[in-house]
């Protein structure tokens, strides 16, 4: 069996983990065996704060609604009720942006979804 020389192979792994941890404070961006660590963290930081961030963007849109929505005479919980009631389907998301940008269409929205 012919033998396999690693060395290229190996300089090419940790200098690209070196490459992600450009940035990062102290030995963790130099050390390799530091910066495989670090990285570790990172990305499981990384991905929990992907999903963490669509939890704080869904308070926020209620937030939003709420707001206009007591301006035009409702509170959120009840619109929100009224709305599936009526089976009007729009999400959060569509309904914030309506109430912050298009506050007119907003109050047009309300008027559907209480009238009897």
């Amino acid at each position: 069996m012919t033998r396999v020389k690693r060395g290229t192979i190996s300089r090419k792994t940790r200098s690209k983990i070196l490459k992600y941890t450009k940035g990062f404070k102290w030995g963790r961006k130099t050390k390799e065996r530091a910066a495989k660590e670090a990285l570790l963290h990172a990305w499981t930081h990384a991905f929990k704060g992907r999903k963490e961030k669509k939890r704080s963007f869904r308070g926020l849109w209620q937030i939003k609604i709420n707001a206009a929505a007591r301006e035009n005479g409702i509170n959120y919980s009840r619109l929100i009720a009224l709305l599936k009631k009526k089976d009007i389907l729009l999400d959060r998301k569509i309904l914030a942006d309506l109430a912050e940008n298009e506050p007119e269409a907003f109050k047009q929205v309300v008027a559907e979804a209480m009238r009897e």
